[in-house]
């Protein structure tokens, strides 16, 4: 019996290392200067592809902000439930990363070809954002 039940504290160990190890989750964003936190992400695996929605702002400056400044589907919708992490996927080659998707700055309206890489035993998460060589990258904090 004692075999058993160590066997099923492994098995659970195990299962949450993995699940800590990849993007989905809730994650507290942290604004380029690395201490300005702006938001909750949740990301999720819709359909074998990842996707990131905006939970909660913090700080907004206005009541009920929206997107005004994109320009695709997401036009004028309210930034709370935003999807702003879309088609991401687990890279065939390095299985350490996500690839694939975009993300979208709900600021600027502009959307930006994507990286996720988890770190620090899935405690936080390189987020990076970029067009051609250049890029930016954001460390996430890992909520649950």
């Amino acid at each position: 019996m004692k075999h058993i039940a160590l066997a099923l504290t492994l098995a659970v160990a195990a299962g949450t290392t993995f699940a800590q190890s990849t993007p989905v989750g809730l994650w507290k964003t942290i604004d380029d200067d690395g201490k300005t936190e702006k938001s909750l992400v949740r990301i999720s695996e819709v359909g074998g592809v990842l996707v990131g929605k905006i939970e909660k702002l913090f700080n907004p400056t206005q009541p009920d902000p929206k997107c005004d400044k994109c320009s695709d589907d997401r036009k004028d919708k309210p930034i709370v439930g935003l999807t702003i992490i879309r088609n991401v996927k687990q890279d065939a080659d390095d299985k350490d990363i996500w690839t694939g998707g975009e993300i979208l700055d709900p600021n600027n309206g502009k959307t930006y070809k994507t990286r996720l890489k988890p770190v620090e035993g899935g405690k936080q998460l390189q987020m990076r954002g970029y067009i051609g060589p250049f890029y930016r990258t954001q460390t996430w904090l890992r909520v649950e």
